[in-house]
């Protein structure tokens, strides 16, 4: 049909065309910034929601006494070791220096050395007394280590214990806040996807079509492109469904429709031909010749053959000869394009 129109009606249309993808464009990013913002109608979740508040709370603070005991039990457990390790080094030191005192004394027999080897010895079993005292300070603070772990290991697996029940009841809930979000996000796009498809069969042809087809683009994106990326497991077969739905009753329309067309051809094309010009615009008249196309029937005609002047299939007249200086032209120009001549003028020796 561009064929037939006007230079300037063309751009014309081109530049509505464009309003209609600005238009949709700007729907769409409103559309995107309120489907994205419709989680924020649900409080945000949190674990402690879900908690027993004064059992989780009493368990934490016993978690955190334990965990500040067994850092206390390990600094004194290094500090007894560090002793213990001291000690030892010292008796073991003290051991060996008598070993070699003695060993000096064997050899020279002196018995004047008596006292000092008492006081030697005496030295030496101190020694190893505090080297046992540390010991056993080494082991209580093993035991208490160890006590300190267990119990804080315990109150952790109690407070595990209490956020898993409680990690188990969010998660149930979060499902539940996503099957009211996206209930939500569906009550707000299928009710644009079906105003877009009573505006595609009521209003898709009027004045202010631009607008018509923008928010007809605007609603399928916001159904079939922004619900996408929000959609739960299930909303797949909500998406899948809806789509299975608008094909029917876009197809059963399509189908209806060119039914209804084919019986007004068939009724049209039984009319008298002067009858059929008055139903065929000039525009669309226009249009079908420019694709070879017969105005009346819409079948393929051969308007390149001068010797047709009727529609081989349906008999409307396609040429006839001008009034004024008798050229074959099309019977559906306005005037003649050889003299200028309107359709309705005849021969001066008529």
């Amino acid at each position: 049909m561009s064929k037939s129109l006007r230079l300037s009606e063309k751009w014309f249309r081109r530049g509505l065309w464009l309003v209609a993808f600005v238009f949709a464009g700007f729907l769409i990013g409103l559309g995107g910034t309120i489907v994205g913002d419709l989680p924020k109608v649900e409080a945000p979740l949190e674990l402690d929601d879900f908690l027993d508040h004064n059992a989780a709370q009493a368990l934490r603070d016993q978690v955190k006494a334990a965990r500040k005991a067994e850092q206390e039990a390990q600094a004194a457990l290094e500090q007894a070791s560090l002793q213990r390790s001291k000690a030892a080094s010292e008796s073991r030191a003290e051991r060996e220096t008598f070993s070699n005192w003695l060993a000096t004394r064997s050899a020279t027999q002196r018995s004047d050395q008596d006292p000092e080897l008492i006081r030697r010895t005496q030295r030496l079993d101190a020694l190893k007394q505090t080297e046992l005292t540390a010991q056993r300070a080494l082991e209580q603070q093993q035991q208490a280590a160890l006590d300190a772990r267990q119990s804080a290991a315990a109150m952790q697996e109690q407070l595990s214990q209490l956020e898993t029940n409680g990690y188990e009841k969010m998660a149930a809930e979060r499902r539940q806040v996503e099957l009211r979000v996206f209930l939500y996000r569906l009550a707000l796009t299928l009710p644009l996807l079906a105003a877009a498809g009573w505006l595609f069969v009521k209003q898709r042809q009027s004045t202010y079509w631009p607008f018509v087809w923008g928010f007809i683009f605007f609603a399928l994106f916001a159904f079939f492109v922004e619900l996408v990326p929000y959609l739960p497991s299930y909303g797949g077969y909500v998406r899948y469904v809806v789509g299975i739905a608008v094909t029917a009753v876009v197809g059963r329309y399509a189908i209806l429709a060119l039914n209804r067309y084919l019986e007004r051809q068939k009724l049209a094309e039984s009319l008298p031909d002067q009858e059929r010009r008055k139903e065929l615009s000039y525009d669309v008249a226009l249009a079908r010749l420019a694709k070879s196309v017969c105005p009346g029937c819409e079948r393929p005609v051969d308007l390149k053959n001068e010797k047709i002047d009727f529609c081989p299939h349906c008999g409307i007249g396609l040429f006839d000869r001008c009034g004024a200086c008798s050229t074959r032209k099309s019977a559906f120009a306005r005037f003649c394009h050889a003299c200028g001549a309107g359709a309705g003028v005849k021969l001066a020796s008529e």
